[in-house]
């Protein structure tokens, strides 16, 4: 092979390697965690039985932006705002914690929380901001002693045995914010049954697929759940534009919430579709339903920019047009249904 061959080959070969290799396993910060999405750092100086501050309020008027997250009006419910059937699918929704966070003693269980204004500098008037929040990524139970979320959750094995899964985080009357759950409701990740979190395939492999690749978990628990039915996932499922749906988990880490009024808008990519789901981070690893059948059609993974900073230096959640925004990224339940009992 002479020089001229040779550097003719070298310069199709070079560029071909960097389209067709995947970059870096880093995760992106669109992914819905609540930590990783700036909702709040380290619960720093707060308790499980503090009281609810004050949040400032601003000095001027908010400015605009084009990232978003809530799609027409904001349609979060708090569990007692349910119904008996929307309880009952809640009732099987698991919140995850950091294990430092979390302190069981004498049948309790004490959540270490911040209160969402505060650690949100949130500006006055925003929806829950009197709340508490600590959970970093929401689950659902779909077996005795299995848990599905994001692959972005559940790392790996350090991450699985870092993480308490609570059940019961939620509202059961107006008012009466959660600093604790019965012990008993409290489960450890135990190991982990099944991960996949591909979110840079690559550009010829994004090309093919729509996007990016699965990302999920299933993870067990240290004993089987008690109280609690497994959710049935929507076997075989073909999710097409326009199916209507809702989501249940823990935006920012607040108590369980339940948002509704939305629909697929896009099925065609392979491994996810998306939809306008007013959903944010710490909403990662929540099940996103069918409204018609209540089955689980995915796991809530990726989404718009959550808040938009304002001149008076506060923030407020942001808003669109139901068919506005570029919608939030939910993994097919497809991609990971041969792993479910």
């Amino acid at each position: 092979m002479n020089i001229k061959t040779s550097a003719l080959l070298l310069a199709a070969l070079i560029p071909a390697y960097f389209i067709l290799t995947p970059g870096p396993r880093n995760i992106p910060s669109d992914l819905r965690d609540a930590v990783s999405d700036g909702a709040y750092g380290e619960l720093a100086g707060s308790g499980s039985a503090a009281e609810t501050p004050a949040v400032p309020a601003p000095e001027e008027q908010l400015q605009q932006s084009e990232s978003k997250s809530i799609y027409g009006n904001d349609d979060r419910l708090d569990y007692y705002e349910g119904d008996a059937g929307m309880k009952k699918l809640s009732d099987s929704v698991v919140s995850l914690w950091e294990a430092k966070n979390v302190t069981a003693a004498g049948g309790k269980a004490s959540l270490k929380v911040a209160t969402f204004g505060l650690a949100a500098n949130l500006c006055p008037g925003e929806k829950f901001a009197e709340q508490p929040l600590g959970a970093f990524c929401s689950g659902t139970l779909v077996g005795e002693d299995i848990v599905m979320t994001a692959g972005h959750c559940i790392t790996d094995a350090a991450k699985c045995a870092d993480t308490k899964l609570v059940f019961g985080f939620a509202l059961k009357k107006a008012g009466e914010y959660p600093r604790s759950v019965p012990a008993a409701d409290v489960y450890s990740c135990a190991s982990v049954i099944k991960r996949d979190l591909d979110t840079d395939p690559g550009f010829i492999a994004s090309v093919f697929n729509g996007g990016p690749g699965p990302d999920f978990a299933l993870i067990k628990l240290d004993r089987k759940v008690t109280g609690r039915s497994p959710l049935p996932i929507h076997r075989k499922a073909k999710p097409a534009n326009g199916d209507p749906l809702f989501v249940i988990g823990h935006p920012v880490g607040l108590p369980l919430k339940i948002a509704g009024s939305a629909s697929v808008r896009d099925a065609s990519p392979k491994y996810f579709f998306k939809a306008d789901l007013d959903t944010f981070g710490g909403n990662s690893g929540s099940a996103v339903f069918n409204a018609n059948t209540k089955l689980i059609e995915g796991i809530l993974v990726r989404g718009d920019t959550d808040f938009l900073n304002s001149a008076a230096g506060c923030r407020v959640a942001a808003a669109v047009p139901q068919s506005g925004g570029r919608g939030e990224a939910v993994t097919k339940i497809s991609v990971l249904e041969k792993y479910i009992p």
